[in-house]
This record gives structure tokens, C-alpha cells and sequence, in this order.
């Protein structure tokens, strides 16, 4: 009994603390590993269709007797709930866990993805594969996301680095199986693949180890409840959840968090279009289609050993505090790279591209959420990523529209690049100059309070001047370090 009550009281502490301590060496590999398989399957559905729909675009124009920005609503669609149902997976995280998440979101994508596979209509595409597939992918993407917060605190970048190698598997295979499978048996024949390859979201949900991010746990022996107030209206109910599970507060206090989020949201525009359209570039400049998907496999393949060096360099305790300028850095040179594609199309010129915008993509993936952690306390951290992702949802409903719009209106891949390459640059200037603005008046805040501590310190007693010198020295320093 004595044990018991031990570990219970253990338990309340962590759950008081909204915030669980890991766990030892063996079982955070154990659960790193088993993250980096969640997220590979994520992959197969957040960048596995968006990258297999350039593939498979003239089937589903010739299928549907479509334009091309009518079927880039797909999988502008798909990303865009991807990351907008932020809200709902924050609320099934704090009700049931990450683990149930993680497993209702792999049934919910593959649910999605195989009813897809029968739509007759663009509209009910945009509904199951985009609507009911990307719910899905958010519950099992974000619920992976948030439980990694809690699995580390000193490795924590580097873990994020290393979950993410799924993604990069996930890209450097899934166009050339999409490119396989489409081939061979249609796009139809392809999205009911990919929905019985989404179930093992599930699997991989139900191997994660159950951390304690409730808020508290409730009373036992406690005094009786306040009894019942009368309930509000819908509307102010509808106003308190959102409050409650939309980080608007953190957003209007937290200048840190204000500018990460505004400017991920503005760089989202950009970073997703060469994703969508490099194979379809590649193409119409004579690129055969088995080397244009290799161009997004080898991005995936030196994502795989780049991502960890990133996440290895970016949690020395050195670079701690430089995160966010070396998440600028990354941006930018993304959006400088996307300027050299617009050169010349020719195949091992692209492949240079692939080489250097992965160094920048890699630098991206592996340190915005980790941004996002120094911004935010973790107790804090699910309402903050789920603001966070609906308001990137936004750029990412916009973004492949507006790129298509502007393909069926010019017929040139370039100018797409050079769209890309101007929110990604003007997004690397707004996060770095407001990030220097913060720190000098940080650093201005902090002179005006050593200031005011001095002026604020009690003057010497004129009795104490008989006091021998040593004395004096010792009794200033003391009151200095005590008024710190």
C-alpha cells in the first residue's frame, strides 16, 4: 500500500506539473524509433499524394475534364486540414492521449483515402481524400508532434530531427512507387493503396508510450463541488472553447510566438509550390518522367542523413540560443535556391538544385518546431501548435490555387519559382528583423532595470565610514546581489 501511494503521488506531481519527465535512455530510443515510423507513415499521406498528385495531375485533368487549378484544390485541400484540424487534435489530446489520437487519425486517413479511390466527381475527391484524409493525417501528424515534447527536454531538437527522417523517407520513396503504382494500375487503383498503407498509423499509435498531459488529476477525497451555475449561451460556450483550445492569448502576449507564427505563415505560400510543381517543371522542359520523380526522391534521400545533422548541431548547448536565427538562415537560403532553378531546366542542373535546397529544407524541418518549443511553455505547447497550424492551413489552402492560376494564365513554370522565392525571402527578412528588434529591447529592458536597481540602492551611513574597508566592500556586495 505504502508503494502504491508513492507512485500516485508521483504520478499527481507530473500531472500537476502538466509536464512528465524522460524517460530513461533505453525507452526514449525505444519510443524515438518507434515516432520516426509514425512519422514516416504521416509522410505517406501530408507529402506522399501532395507529391504524387504532379504525377498523377493529367489523369485526374483527363479523368475529370478538369484545369489545372481545379485539380490543384485537392491537394491544397489535403494540407490545408492537415494542419486547420490543429484545434480539434489538441482537445483529443488533452481528453483521451496521444496514442488514441495518433490511432483515429491512421483510420480516419485511410478511411479517406479508400473511398477516394471511388468518387466520381472533383467534389467528392475535395471531401475524402481532402477533407476526411487530411482530418485523419492532423490527428495522427500533430498528436506525434506534441507527445515528442514530452518524451525529451535536453535532446529535444535533435529528436525532432531524427522523427523526422520519416518524412524524408517518405519523400525520397513515394514518387517513385506513386510513379509505379500509377502506371500500373491507375490513380484509383493508387489511392486504395495508399489507404490500406495508411493503417499502419495505427499500429505505430498503438506502440507509443502513454505520457501524462492532462492538466490535473482530479480530487479524491476533496470537498464537495460549488454546486451548478447556469449554463452560458451557444455562442459564448462557441467563444470559450475556441479561447480554451486556441492559443489567441499566447498570440497576443508572446511576441516570440507572434512572429514565428506569422512568419511560418507567410513562408508556407511559398515552401510548399516547388514540392507540387518540380516534377511538372522538370517535364515541360524535356526532362523524361522516371528522372523528374527521381529529382523529389533524391531531395527525400539527402534529407534522411541531413535532418540529423541539423538536429544534432541545433541542440548543442552553444547554438540553444541561435535557434531561431539559424531557422532564418535556413529560410532563406531556401528561398535564394528556389531563384537558381529558374536558370536553366536541364536534368543534372536540377539535381544540383535538389542537393542544395535540401540542406535549407532540412534546416526547416528540423528546427520550426523546436522554434516553436523555445517559444512556448510545453504545459502550453498543444494550444500553441494548434493555432500555430491553422493559421498555416490558410497558406496552405491558398498556395496551390493561386500557383495554378497563375501556370493556366502565363503557361510557365517559372514564374511559380520566382513567387515561391519571394514569399520565402521577404518571410527569412520579417522573422529576422523582428527577431533583433525583440532583442534590443530586451536588451534596453534590462539596462533600464540595472538602472533603476542602482539608483534604487540605499546609500552608505555616515556612522559605518569608521568601518574597516574590507567591511564596507563586503556589506555593498551583499546588498547589490541580494536587490538582483
Amino acid at each position: 500500500m505504502t508503494h502504491g501511494s508513492q507512485d500516485e503521488g508521483k504520478t499527481a506531481s507530473l500531472l500537476n506539473r502538466g509536464e512528465a519527465r524522460a524517460p530513461s535512455l533505453i525507452s526514449a530510443g525505444l519510443g524515438l524509433s518507434l515516432l520516426e515510423w509514425t512519422n514516416l507513415s504521416e509522410s505517406q499521406v501530408s507529402l506522399g499524394p501532395g507529391l504524387a498528385c504532379p504525377l498523377g495531375n493529367t489523369d485526374l485533368q483527363h479523368d475529370f475534364q478538369a484545369s489545372n487549378s481545379a485539380t490543384s484544390w485537392f491537394p491544397s485541400i489535403l494540407m490545408a486540414v492537415l494542419h486547420a484540424g490543429g484545434p480539434l487534435c489538441s482537445i483529443l489530446v488533452r481528453r483521451f492521449g496521444c496514442r488514441t489520437a495518433v490511432m483515429l487519425g491512421g483510420l480516419l486517413a485511410s478511411l479517406g483515402m479508400v473511398a477516394s479511390s471511388f468518387s466520381r466527381t472533383l467534389s467528392q475527391l475535395y471531401i475524402t481524400a481532402g477533407f476526411i484524409t487530411g482530418l485523419g493525417m492532423c490527428f495522427s501528424f500533430q498528436a506525434s508532434i506534441t507527445v515528442l515534447g514530452y518524451y525529451f527536454t535536453r535532446w529535444r531538437a535533435l529528436a525532432n530531427a531524427l522523427a523526422s527522417m520519416g518524412v524524408s523517407v517518405g519523400i525520397m520513396l513515394w514518387p517513385l512507387l506513386s510513379h509505379y503504382l500509377l502506371e500500373e494500375l491507375g490513380w484509383r487503383g493508387t489511392f486504395l493503396i495508399f489507404g490500406g498503407v495508411f493503417l499502419h498509423c495505427c499500429v505505430c499509435g498503438a506502440l507509443l508510450r502513454p505520457m501524462a498531459t492532462a492538466v490535473a488529476p482530479e480530487a479524491r477525497g476533496g470537498p464537495p463541488p460549488p454546486p451548478k451555475t447556469s449554463a452560458p449561451g451557444c455562442l459564448p460556450a462557441c467563444g470559450q472553447a475556441i479561447q480554451h483550445h486556441l492559443a489567441f492569448d499566447i498570440l497576443r502576449r508572446n511576441a516570440s510566438y507572434r512572429v514565428v507564427t506569422l512568419g511560418v505563415m507567410w513562408m508556407m505560400v511559398g515552401f510548399v509550390m516547388p514540392h507540387v510543381f518540380l516534377v511538372p517543371y522538370a517535364r515541360q522542359h524535356g526532362v523524361e518522367e522516371r528522372q523528374a520523380a527521381l529529382l523529389i526522391s533524391i531531395i527525400g534521400f539527402s534529407n534522411i542523413f541531413l535532418r540529423p545533422l541539423a538536429g544534432l548541431v541545433a541542440g548543442q548547448r552553444k547554438c540553444a540560443s541561435h535557434r531561431k536565427h539559424l531557422f532564418n538562415l535556413a529560410v532563406l537560403l531556401n528561398g535564394l535556391t528556389n531563384l537558381v532553378c529558374t536558370l536553366l531546366a536541364d536534368f543534372w542542373l536540377l539535381v544540383g538544385y535538389c542537393l542544395v535546397y535540401s540542406v535549407s529544407m532540412s534546416g526547416i524541418g528540423a528546427l520550426v518546431f523546436q522554434v516553436l518549443m523555445d517559444t512556448v511553455p510545453m504545459d502550453q505547447f498543444s494550444r500553441a501548435l494548434g493555432l500555430f497550424a491553422t493559421l498555416e492551413s490558410i497558406s496552405l489552402l491558398l498556395s496551390p490555387p493561386i500557383a495554378g492560376f497563375l501556370l493556366d494564365a502565363t503557361n510557365d513554370f517559372s514564374y511559380i519559382f520566382y513567387m515561391s522565392s519571394f514569399f520565402l525571402i521577404t518571410a527569412a527578412i520579417f522573422m529576422g528583423g523582428s527577431f533583433c528588434a525583440l532583442w534590443r529591447k530586451r536588451q534596453g529592458r534590462q539596462a533600464k532595470l540595472e538602472g533603476a536597481t542602482t539608483e534604487a540602492a540605499p546609500e552608505q551611513d555616515p556612522s559605518q565610514e569608521s568601518m574597516d574597508g574590507s567591511s564596507k566592500r563586503l556589506y555593498t556586495e551583499i546588498m547589490y546581489v541580494t536587490t538582483v
